[in-house]
Formats: C-alpha cells, structure tokens, sequence
C-alpha cells in the first residue's frame, strides 16, 4: 500500500496533493479526511489548512511487478524497467533494459517459468483469476508468428506424404496456436498426445495415413527377422542345398540315388557301400 498525506485550504485542494505526490490520478485513489480546515479569526489569527491521507491499494499487476523486480535482482539483473499494461482479464509485464535477453532462454522457457511464478504471486491474495503475462522486445508477438508459419508448413508435408508429423514438446499455450494454424489449411487435423512434459502435437490428414507405419522400433526389429519354420528353396527343392553336379547340370548316379524311393534295410541315402571280406 502506497500513501501519503496531502494538505490544503480545502479538503478537494488536499486531495490533489496527495494525489500528486504518489504520482497517482484522483480515481485511483482513496482518500481519508484527518483534519477539516478551519478559518482564521479575523481572517488574520489561527485557522488550519485541510488534511487528507491519500492510499492506493497494491492491485495483482503491482503485486507481481514488486516480485518479479526481487526475483530479477536476485538472478543479477539490474536496470529493468517494468512496463504494466492492463486490460480486461489482467495485465502485460512488458521488461525493458540492457542485456536482458539470456531472461527469454531456450524457446522461451525461462520467460514461461517466470511468468508462472509472477502469476501464482499475483493470484495468491485475490478471489477472481488475474491473469499475468511477461515479454521482453516483442518475443511473444515474434514466437506466435514463427509457430504459425510452421504450423502450417507441416499441416502441408502431412498432406503431402500422407503421414502424421509429431512436433517437439510445447507448453499449453503454444499447442493452442499450432492448432488454430492447422485449422486453416484444408484437409489437416491436429491433436495433442503425450504426458506433462512431454505432451506434443501430432498433425496428419483428416482421411487418415495412406501407409500407417508400424510404430516402434520392436516392429522393425520383427520385420528383419526370418520366420523360423519359413522352407527354404534350392532350384525348386526345399530344404538341401544344391549337389555340384546339379550346379554343373550334370546327372549323377548319386542324384538318380537319392530320387528312388528306399526299401528297408538299404544302406546310406546315396548309395550302399559293399565292403570286400
């Protein structure tokens, strides 16, 4: 709470510089009367001038401005102006300053995490949700116009090769854009799958995948490998490789052998060894 006590002839005087002392305007303000002002005796002896405190009440927006300037000195920034910019459902922490670019970080994920922690801050007191929202140079404005683009760039290559496309991890707000740009192209459809920090968009044509790949890397695997009881063929016979003299396309006695149908008790399959005594 910021206050300060303003004096005057009359009480409407005194409002006014109190009001100029916090730099605040009159509707901003609340305003306690402590001293009604009295006129001189004579119009030469005694008399007081009006007194009047004049307050104005942290809102959300100031609430985290005062954090998030903390949370910045704390991280070794300094000279950061904070610009508030309120609207309807809460307010723009705009940041402004030298070398505070490394604050926006990887895709915007320190920005995203501060900006969390500001509004959990400026929520925490109030009934209604305040929402807080943090850009440094535009970024915001910058990161939508990129996700769009490539929203619909990618809505395109799945309607092209007819495959679903998975897109990186996103947080919810990002996800909401990728979405609404694949609405507009024709034919596309989009839908978020994946768990906390890992959930992502998946876009892929309305009709579906003209080829569904097997998803895995166990499929792929499976597909490599050669069925077990699969029959091989050599020349139109399963199971035995060729003899050198089918390869040579000669006929053998060994291969008229190995056609004939065996009776019981005939020796080997090629043929019996008769062993001289």
């Amino acid at each position: 709470m910021k206050e300060a006590i303003g004096i005057g002839d009359t009480v409407e005087l005194a409002k006014e510089d109190g009001c100029k002392k916090l730099g605040v305007n009159s509707y901003d303000a609340k305003f306690e009367i402590l001293q009604m002002p009295t006129k001189k005796t004579f119009g030469l002896f005694g008399g007081s001038p009006a007194k009047v405190r004049v307050y104005v009440e942290d809102g959300p927006a100031e609430v985290a401005e005062g954090y998030l300037q903390n949370v910045l000195t704390c991280m070794g920034v300094g000279n950061v102006h904070v610009d508030i910019q309120k609207n309807e459902s809460g307010a723009l922490l705009n940041l402004t300053g030298d070398d505070i670019g490394f604050v926006i970080g990887h895709r915007g994920e320190t920005l995203d995490a501060l900006q969390y922690l500001t509004g959990l801050v400026a929520n925490h007191a109030g009934h209604e949700y305040y929402r807080i929202a943090l850009d440094i140079g535009n970024y915001r404005e910058k990161r939508c116009q990129t996700l769009e683009s490539l929203g619909k760039k990618m809505a395109e290559k799945s309607l092209r090769l007819g495959r679903n496309v998975s897109l990186e991890p996103m947080n919810p707000y990002e996800r909401r854009i990728i979405h609404t740009s694949v609405q507009t192209v024709e034919g596309a459809k989009s839908w978020s799958e994946g768990e906390n920090l890992e959930r992502h968009v998946v876009i892929g044509p309305v009709a579906g995948e003209k080829n569904p790949r097997r998803g895995g890397r166990y499929n792929n695997m499976y597909r490599r490998q050669q069925p077990i009881n699969q029959k091989k063929t050599y020349g139109g016979k399963e199971d035995r490789p060729p003899l050198p003299a089918e390869k040579n396309g000669a006929s053998s006695q060994l291969q008229q052998n190995d056609e004939k149908p065996r009776s019981e008790g005939e020796g080997p399959l090629y043929g019996r060894v008769d062993i001289k005594k």
